[in-house]
């Protein structure tokens, strides 16, 4: 049960859409030929040119000229018929000069149609009446009375006769006794009697069968779908109207068919469901159509339809233009705004841009400051190590100092009590005791200086010229040179504090500061400055 649900769900969407895509492919094609119009008429413009050329062969029978003549005529017939009116005139001045009736009759026939769509209904009427029927040939027949048919027909409606319209229909009658029922025109004819009889469902039938067989380039496709046109209006079906008016409306496009009725039908139906845009396109299209192939009758019928669909179209453009000039006033405006908007954004972007640069400078100034600021850190940092580490070391110093001084004056006053008095004074002249203490002092320095500073030597060296490296002797860790230089990155810079320190004379000092100063690979002034930077304090210990 279910799946018999969705199928006909399905069918429903596939009858229903189908019907949708087909008519909107009628609707985009109908554009395309509007659009086009100048390439068909370029088409039939060649068409009769060459046609044209054939008559300025030389040496062409008169009936060759005839057959062109007729063959110009029938392409100017419901395109342009003035010219097709000078061409069967020709044919008839032919006719008479060859003395041959059927030559005539047929000239005759197709002037009286001619003559019938300008609307010269009195000249139609004459020639059609100077006729005689008994001479017509069979082939000629049909003409006959479908020129009769269109006669009656155009005169009836010009002048809404009814009694014009029942001959109309008796000689559609008589055309229908002397067609082929197998041939196309047999069939248009008895669909269009029918139709007109009431008998629509037949009449739909048989024309929906005929629009299946024909295309576009048959202008009979053109008839069948107007008539299924207006059997939808009358029936008060707009979409299908519509869908057929333009199918009829496409084939007379592409054939150039200026004597045409789909346009003006087209115009008056989407004029009806409001699309006033389409409306005026259309019977534009349609009132021009009928100017130029002076079809009077098609001319005054949209006449009387272009001056009120024109007006809706020049009241809707009125409103447009309204619109269009309040839009202009509100875009001027908002335009206003909006200059005034980016003027005010343009201000505040270059006060950002201005606050931004202060930003930045401030920002500059700031990591300066923090750098100095961590500089100042790290030197407080070192300086507080250094201290941390020499008074851990002065007081172990002054500790063992302590011990050495007691077990002196111990030793000292053990001879004294003995009454060793040369050995007491040999021990008191004696600079082996200071001496030792000194280079006790001394490598104390040394080791303490590097466990804070292990790569100093290193560091120190690469500030000097590599042929003038400082290096310390085996078993030696400074030197008196990288000595001097230690004390000088502890911050004692003073030449007296450092040849007191080391027990030497302030010219030693100088001249082995000036030494190690011309060994520098940079500047000999900045050199004492860069020492003081080198080293690595061991501060993870």
């Amino acid at each position: 049960m279910k799946n018999l649900i969705l199928t006909v769900c399905l069918l429903l969407i596939g009858y229903i859409a189908f019907p949708q895509n087909k008519r909107d492919s009628v609707y985009s094609r109908l554009n395309e030929v509007m659009d086009n119009r100048p390439f068909y008429t370029a088409n039939k413009e060649g068409r009769i040119l060459t046609l044209k050329q054939l008559l300025n062969i030389g040496k062409l029978s008169s009936q060759q000229i005839y057959d062109i003549n007729m063959k110009l005529s029938n392409e100017y017939k419901k395109y342009k018929s003035d010219s097709a009116v000078f061409y069967i005139k020709r044919n008839i001045t032919i006719a008479n000069k060859l003395n041959n009736p059927k030559l005539r009759n047929k000239a005759d026939i197709e002037l009286a149609w001619l003559y019938s769509t300008e609307g010269l209904y009195i000249e139609s009427k004459g020639l059609l009446d100077h006729i005689d029927r008994s001479t017509l040939t069979a082939d000629l027949l049909p003409n006959y009375f479908e020129c009769y048919n269109a006669f009656c027909s155009n005169y009836g409606q010009s002048n809404n006769y009814t009694v014009y319209y029942t001959k109309s229909e008796l000689y559609r009658d008589s055309l229908l006794t002397v067609l082929n029922p197998k041939s196309l025109n047999y069939q248009i004819a008895y669909a269009t009697k029918i139709l007109f009889q009431g008998q629509k469902q037949k009449a739909e039938k048989s024309l929906l069968s005929l629009l299946d067989k024909t295309t576009d380039k048959n202008p009979e496709r053109a008839v069948i779908a107007y008539l299924l046109g207006v059997m939808y209006k009358d029936e008060g079906n707009v979409e299908l109207q519509k869908r057929y008016f333009s199918i009829s409306a496409i084939t007379d496009v592409e054939n150039s068919i200026k004597d045409n009725a789909s346009l003006q039908s087209l115009a008056l139906t989407y004029y009806k469901i409001g699309d006033i845009d389409l409306a005026f396109k259309f019977i534009e299209a349609a009132i021009n159509d009928a100017i130029f192939c002076n079809v009077r009758y098609r001319t005054i019928e949209t006449s009387f339809f272009y001056p009120i669909i024109n007006a809706s179209f020049q009241e809707k453009q009125s409103k447009q233009r309204m619109e269009l000039r309040l839009y202009l006033i509100l875009i001027s405006i908002l335009s206003l705004f909006l200059i005034a908007g980016i003027m005010y954004v343009y201000k505040q972007m270059k006060r950002v841009s201005k606050i931004r640069k202060e930003l930045h400078s401030t920002n500059k100034k700031l990591n300066k400051l923090n750098r100095d600021l961590q500089h100042a850190n790290d030197n407080l940092f070192e300086s507080n190590h250094i201290k941390e580490e020499y008074i851990a070391h002065f007081f172990d110093l002054c500790s063992t100092y302590i011990d050495k001084m007691e077990n002196y004056r111990k030793s000292l006053n053990k001879k004294a009590t003995n009454n060793q008095m040369d050995e007491l004074f040999k021990e008191l002249k004696s600079t082996v005791v200071v001496e030792s203490e000194l280079e006790e002092l001394y490598k104390s320095f040394d080791s303490i200086f590097l466990n804070l500073y292990p790569t100093f030597v290193k560091d120190f060296n690469v500030l000097l010229t590599p042929d003038q490296q400082i290096l310390p002797k085996r078993g030696e860790l400074l030197n008196t040179e990288l000595r001097i230089f230690a004390l000088i990155r502890l911050g004692i810079t003073d030449s007296v504090k450092i040849a007191s320190f080391l027990r030497y004379s302030l010219r030693t000092v100088y001249n082995y500061r000036t030494k190690v100063r011309n060994r520098a690979v940079d500047s000999r002034d900045e050199f004492e400055e860069t020492v003081k930077d080198i080293g690595t304090l061991m501060r993870n210990r």
